[in-house]
């Protein structure tokens, strides 16, 4: 992240138990402080990790008072299916900015802006890529959710779950506001343009490295 900072493309960051637990962050509020110690002129997004929406609370507001750039992430609803809404209304009400994450339809999008309705600068989360990992396409769902959100000048709609650079153009020409893109993505950034030809041809020099590297006989 720290890294990521000084990239010109890059306008925030955000994180989950999921990926901090991958990384092998042993103290949450730990990292999270020393994150902010270098990010300090970008939003940063935390999640809580609860299950009780007063336990819920308790975190995000405790979260909120790491930083002015933070973002406290919440899950649409518990494990249990129930809604987050009130919370989310509550804290956007007290000040908070609330990043509600793990969306994936449109009565979700619609309910979570009407909570976060004139309340403090807020994200909705939709997870495009889970959406299109089941087989469905993203892009008229999200474009629905870009007018959802339209009449709320507070919230900015967020394509969470990128699969591939083309869903930073898709993101683009639907108007969404925010994008995610995990470094894999961003890696491909200089492929923007790429003569096709030329490609086709590095294609062929990789297949014909990797095997001559492996030793391959036949």
């Amino acid at each position: 992240m720290v890294e990521l900072h000084a990239n010109p493309y890059i306008k925030g960051f955000t994180t989950n138990p999921t990926l901090m637990r991958k990384a092998g962050v042993k103290d949450y509020e730990a990292f999270a402080r020393e994150c902010l110690s270098y990010i300090k002129d970008h939003p940063i997004s935390f999640e809580v990790f609860a299950d009780e929406f007063p336990e819920m609370e308790r975190q995000a507001r405790k979260i909120a008072n790491w930083g002015q750039n933070v973002y406290v992430k919440i899950p649409v609803t518990n494990t249990r299916q129930e809604p987050s809404f009130e919370l989310i209304r509550r804290l956007s009400q007290a000040g908070v900015n609330v990043n509600v994450t793990a969306i994936l339809t449109l009565g979700q999008v619609q309910a979570a802006a009407a909570a976060l309705h004139a309340g403090a600068p807020a994200c909705v989360s939709v997870f495009a890529g889970r959406i299109a990992d089941t087989g469905r396409d993203p892009v008229p769902l999200m474009a629905a959710a870009v007018e959802l959100v339209r009449p709320y000048p507070n919230i900015e709609l967020l394509w969470a779950s990128p699969r591939e650079l083309l869903n930073i153009y898709q993101a683009d020409s639907i108007g969404c506001h925010i994008i995610t893109a995990t470094s894999d993505i961003l890696k491909k950034l200089n492929l923007i343009g790429k003569s096709l030809e030329e490609y086709s041809l590095d294609t062929v020099k990789m297949f014909y490295e990797d095997a001559r590297k492996s030793g391959y006989a036949i």
